[in-house]
C-alpha cells in the first residue's frame, strides 16, 4: 500500500513557459519526483518510518530513506510556489518587510540567493528559511538537506540539480536562477512565512 503519492501540480503542465518548459516539468516532475515517490513507498513498507509525516522522516531518517523523503518534501515546496510567469513579480506585506530590513531591499535579497545558488558546488538546493524568530536565513543544502533538520521554516527553493534547468538552459545555471523569479508565487511564499 502506497504512503506518499505524486503531489498533483497546482498549475497547467506549459503554464511556467519559457522560464521552465513543459518538457522539464514532464522529466522533473513526472519521472524525477515520481522516482523518489515509488522509492520512499518501497522502502518505507514494515519499517517503523510507515505512516509517518514527510518531515518527521527527513527529520530522523538516514541513507536512502532520507534521500527519498528529502527529495519529495524539497520538490513538493519547489513544484508548489509557482504561477505562471509575472512582469514586475515581488512580496509584500511582512514578508517583503523582513526581506528589505534584513537584505537591505528585494534586489540586494535577489543578488545574495542567486550568489548562493550558482555558488552551490554539485547537486542540491538553495532556500530562503526563518527561524522561530521570523529572522530570515538563506542556505545552500546538497543533495536531498532540508532546513528543517536545522529546526528552520523553509520559505522559498530554487532548485540546483541539472535536471531542474539543462533541458532549457543546458549549463548556464545563473540564468536559470534569474528566470525562476517571474514564477514565483509571492502569497504561498508568504504563507509559509505566517508572520
Amino acid at each position: 500500500m502506497a504512503t506518499f503519492d505524486l503531489m498533483i501540480l497546482p498549475y497547467a503542465p506549459e503554464a511556467l513557459e519559457p522560464v521552465i518548459s513543459r518538457e522539464t516539468i514532464g522529466f522533473h516532475h513526472g519521472k524525477h519526483l515520481q522516482g523518489y515517490v515509488n522509492n520512499l513507498n518501497a522502502a518505507i513498507a514494515g519499517t517503523p518510518f510507515e505512516g509517518k509525516r514527510l518531515e518527521e522522516i527527513v527529520c530522523t531518517a538516514e541513507g536512502g530513506m532520507l534521500n527519498n523523503a528529502g527529495q519529495i518534501l524539497n520538490h513538493n515546496l519547489y513544484f508548489g510556489q509557482f504561477m505562471a510567469p509575472k512582469e514586475g513579480n515581488r512580496p509584500e506585506g511582512a514578508l517583503a518587510e523582513a526581506i528589505d530590513a534584513q537584505f537591505g531591499s528585494f534586489e540586494a535579497f535577489q543578488e545574495e540567493f542567486v550568489k548562493k545558488g550558482v555558488g552551490l558546488f554539485g547537486s542540491g538546493w538553495v532556500w530562503l528559511s526563518a527561524d522561530e524568530a521570523g529572522t530570515l536565513i538563506i542556505t545552500q543544502e546538497a543533495n536531498a538537506a532540508n532546513p528543517i533538520q536545522k529546526g528552520l521554516i523553509p520559505l522559498l527553493t530554487f532548485d540546483v540539480w541539472e535536471h531542474a534547468y539543462y533541458l532549457d538552459y543546458q549549463n548556464r545555471r545563473p540564468d536559470h536562477l534569474k528566470a525562476l523569479w517571474s514564477i514565483v508565487n509571492w502569497e504561498v511564499v508568504a504563507s509559509r512565512y505566517g508572520k
